[in-house]
């Protein structure tokens, strides 16, 4: 046991980062909810209004990463591992980021369609952001929450797992249909990021787990 987790049970712990956290899971719900909006439509004009949504909630992210880690060097005790709280805000600012490039590239290639797979992976990105907002809510109490915090990892690797599948799929697609270059090349960028939007969800929900084994 190391001087900093022993003393961790005689002095009280920083609870400012809760909040911290919470509004972070929030706005990454936020930004997969107008990236699901996004891809529900083919008008430009549309695309172009909820790029500029998206970055502002990006930008949200940036604003709250920067509290995260201004609050981290301030605190003496924290509620977990220092590294941790540095893992999972980075984790998080990297799906944002994620939704945020995918959102500018749809409305800088300006694909001819949107293949239906875009919407279906889109979906599967707010879902795991939910299920990432209700395990960070559950950590002001791990202990009795870890049932819940472990199912919605769960969740996401699933979801993770489903997401490569849809991915593969639409991949298929794409080179077996697309005869114009220019767009297979535009496509399949975008199915690329989509896929690993999923993936760095998959990267929160273990600093989640690796949290809670250590707490719990």
């Amino acid at each position: 046991m190391t001087i900093d987790q022993f003393l961790k049970f005689f002095v009280p712990k920083d609870h400012s980062f809760f909040p911290l956290f919470e509004s972070d899971a929030k706005n990454l719900v936020k930004a997969a909810e107008l990236l699901v909006e996004l891809m529900s439509t083919t008008d430009s004009a549309e695309h172009e209004r909820i790029n500029k949504e998206i970055k502002e909630v990006e930008h949200i992210g940036d604003e709250i990463t920067d509290k995260t880690y201004v609050q981290l060097n301030k605190s003496f005790i924290t509620p977990f591992d220092r590294e941790d709280i540095h893992e999972l805000t980075a984790h998080i600012d990297d799906v944002v980021d994620s939704i945020n490039g995918i959102s500018r590239r749809i409305c800088l290639y300006k694909p001819k369609k949107l293949i239906p797979v875009y919407l279906k992976m889109a979906g599967m990105i707010l879902d795991g952001a939910k299920e990432i907002e209700i395990a960070i809510h559950c950590l002001k109490d791990p202990v009795a929450h870890k049932a819940r915090i472990t199912s919605a990892c769960d969740r996401v690797k699933q979801i993770e797992h489903d997401a490569d599948e849809y991915y593969f799929e639409g991949a298929t697609e794409l080179f077996a249909n697309e005869e114009d270059p220019k767009e297979l090349l535009k496509n399949n960028k975008i199915l690329e990021i989509l896929e690993r939007c999923v993936d760095e969800e998959e990267d929160v929900t273990d600093t989640l787990k690796a949290i809670l084994i250590k707490m719990a």
